[in-house]
């Protein structure tokens, strides 16, 4: 069931723009999930485009948004510039930016304070 909060392991509340970071986070993880298949497909199975020419523009756009909901959040959630740099940074390599959501969210860092 949803609700308006989700709890880390902390046990304390993630609202508003921590929510719509881990939901971007996740999202563009799932997007490089589905441009991996597709470059597996493109060059190794049928050698048909299909797969990037569908999930090339979405994790392009998710990869944007990832950016710019990152420093949104860095800003209202006052991250250090470390953390900031360190967010950014997860958005190269595959399904680091959920890595790295859980990692804020066990540092308490996807909460107001």
């Amino acid at each position: 069931m949803s609700t308006s909060t989700d709890t880390a392991n902390t046990g304390t509340a993630v609202t508003g723009i921590g929510r719509l970071f881990r939901a971007v986070a996740i999202a563009e993880a799932c997007s490089w999930v589905g441009l991996l298949i597709g470059m597996f497909f493109k060059y190794v199975v049928v050698q048909n485009e299909i797969g990037v020419q569908i999930f090339g523009p979405i994790h392009g756009a998710l990869f944007v948004l990832y950016v710019v909901v990152t420093l949104l959040a860095a800003r209202r959630l006052r991250w250090s510039a470390g953390t900031l740099v360190l967010a950014l940074i997860s958005s190269i390599p595959p399904l680091m930016t959920v890595w790295f959501e859980r990692r804020a969210a066990r540092e308490g860092k996807l909460q107001a304070s």
